[in-house]
Protein backbone atom coordinates (compact mmCIF):
# COMPACT_ATOMS: atom_id res chain seq x y z
CA UNK A 1 0.00 0.00 0.00
CA UNK A 2 1.26 3.16 -1.05
CA UNK A 3 1.78 5.74 1.71
CA UNK A 4 0.88 9.28 -0.67
CA UNK A 5 -1.46 8.73 -3.25
CA UNK A 6 -3.27 11.38 -5.69
CA UNK A 7 -5.58 14.05 -4.09
CA UNK A 8 -3.43 14.00 -0.93
CA UNK A 9 -2.16 17.27 1.00
CA UNK A 10 1.08 17.34 1.89
CA UNK A 11 4.37 18.79 3.25
CA UNK A 12 8.06 18.85 1.67
CA UNK A 13 10.83 17.82 3.82
CA UNK A 14 13.83 19.21 2.38
CA UNK A 15 15.09 21.45 -0.36
CA UNK A 16 14.33 25.09 -1.71
CA UNK A 17 10.52 24.23 -1.02
CA UNK A 18 11.22 23.23 2.50
CA UNK A 19 8.07 23.63 4.55
CA UNK A 20 5.31 24.24 1.46
CA UNK A 21 2.70 22.21 1.35
CA UNK A 22 0.96 21.42 -1.34
CA UNK A 23 -2.31 18.93 -3.54
CA UNK A 24 -0.31 15.62 -5.09
CA UNK A 25 -1.09 16.02 -8.65
CA UNK A 26 0.64 12.73 -9.69
CA UNK A 27 2.33 10.02 -8.14
CA UNK A 28 5.01 7.67 -10.11
CA UNK A 29 5.73 5.09 -8.17
CA UNK A 30 7.82 3.13 -10.52
CA UNK A 31 10.49 6.12 -10.88
CA UNK A 32 9.86 6.90 -7.17
CA UNK A 33 8.27 10.67 -7.71
CA UNK A 34 5.25 12.80 -6.94
CA UNK A 35 4.17 16.23 -8.65
CA UNK A 36 2.76 18.16 -6.54
CA UNK A 37 0.87 22.02 -6.84
CA UNK A 38 2.30 24.83 -6.58
CA UNK A 39 5.90 22.96 -5.40
CA UNK A 40 9.10 23.01 -7.46
CA UNK A 41 8.13 25.19 -10.29
CA UNK A 42 10.34 25.60 -12.86
CA UNK A 43 9.93 27.22 -16.24
CA UNK A 44 9.45 24.93 -19.25
CA UNK A 45 10.80 26.40 -22.51
CA UNK A 46 8.21 25.89 -25.62
CA UNK A 47 9.59 25.09 -28.76
CA UNK A 48 7.32 26.43 -31.78
CA UNK A 49 4.17 24.64 -32.51
CA UNK A 50 0.79 24.69 -34.01
CA UNK A 51 -0.19 25.03 -29.86
CA UNK A 52 2.45 27.96 -29.35
CA UNK A 53 3.11 29.60 -32.55
CA UNK A 54 5.55 32.18 -30.58
CA UNK A 55 7.40 29.43 -28.85
CA UNK A 56 7.89 31.11 -25.40
CA UNK A 57 7.98 29.45 -21.32
CA UNK A 58 6.03 28.88 -19.21
CA UNK A 59 5.95 27.93 -15.03
CA UNK A 60 5.13 24.24 -14.54
CA UNK A 61 5.36 21.74 -11.62
CA UNK A 62 8.49 19.42 -11.77
CA UNK A 63 8.32 16.14 -9.64
CA UNK A 64 10.08 15.66 -6.56
CA UNK A 65 11.39 12.19 -5.17
CA UNK A 66 8.81 10.53 -2.97
CA UNK A 67 10.96 10.75 0.15
CA UNK A 68 10.89 14.50 0.21
CA UNK A 69 7.20 14.66 0.81
CA UNK A 70 5.61 13.48 3.99
CA UNK A 71 1.74 13.15 4.07
CA UNK A 72 0.07 16.20 5.58
CA UNK A 73 -2.57 15.24 8.71
CA UNK A 74 -5.25 18.33 8.36
CA UNK A 75 -6.96 16.99 11.85
CA UNK A 76 -3.64 17.01 13.40
CA UNK A 77 -2.22 20.28 11.77
CA UNK A 78 1.10 18.67 11.41
CA UNK A 79 2.32 16.14 8.85
CA UNK A 80 2.21 12.44 10.08
CA UNK A 81 3.70 9.22 8.94
CA UNK A 82 1.31 6.75 7.42
CA UNK A 83 -0.10 2.89 9.14
CA UNK A 84 -2.20 0.08 7.76
CA UNK A 85 -5.44 -0.69 9.58
CA UNK A 86 -8.56 -2.64 9.05
CA UNK A 87 -12.00 -0.81 8.31
CA UNK A 88 -14.82 -2.53 7.57
CA UNK A 89 -12.98 -5.40 6.46
CA UNK A 90 -10.94 -3.45 4.09
CA UNK A 91 -7.12 -2.32 4.44
CA UNK A 92 -7.02 1.44 5.31
CA UNK A 93 -4.28 4.52 5.31
CA UNK A 94 -4.28 5.48 9.18
CA UNK A 95 -2.52 8.41 10.28
CA UNK A 96 0.02 7.84 12.73
CA UNK A 97 -0.45 10.79 14.53
CA UNK A 98 -4.13 10.32 15.25
CA UNK A 99 -4.86 6.79 14.44
CA UNK A 100 -7.23 8.32 11.85
CA UNK A 101 -8.37 7.22 8.52
CA UNK A 102 -6.51 9.23 5.95
CA UNK A 103 -8.58 10.86 3.30
CA UNK A 104 -11.53 8.56 1.04
CA UNK A 105 -11.22 5.76 -0.70
CA UNK A 106 -10.11 5.88 -4.35
CA UNK A 107 -12.94 7.05 -6.82
CA UNK A 108 -14.62 4.67 -8.89
CA UNK A 109 -13.78 4.72 -12.26
CA UNK A 110 -15.99 6.75 -15.07
CA UNK A 111 -19.18 4.27 -16.26
CA UNK A 112 -18.42 2.50 -18.93
CA UNK A 113 -14.57 2.33 -18.71
CA UNK A 114 -12.67 -0.75 -17.21
CA UNK A 115 -9.55 -0.50 -15.68
CA UNK A 116 -6.07 -1.86 -16.98
CA UNK A 117 -6.62 -4.77 -14.79
CA UNK A 118 -10.13 -5.60 -15.51
CA UNK A 119 -9.54 -5.75 -19.04
CA UNK A 120 -6.52 -7.78 -18.68
CA UNK A 121 -8.16 -9.98 -16.79
CA UNK A 122 -11.23 -10.54 -19.05
CA UNK A 123 -9.01 -11.26 -21.84
CA UNK A 124 -7.70 -13.80 -19.77
CA UNK A 125 -10.89 -15.53 -19.18
CA UNK A 126 -11.98 -15.10 -22.74
CA UNK A 127 -8.86 -17.02 -23.62
CA UNK A 128 -9.03 -20.09 -21.41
Amino acid sequence: MRSVRKGDTVEVLSGNDRGKRGRVLRVLPDRGLVLVEGVNVRWKHLRRSQKAPQGGRMKREMPLPLCKVMVYDEAAGARTRVGAGLQDGRKTRVSRRTGKEIGAAPAAAPAGKKPARAKKAAARAEGS
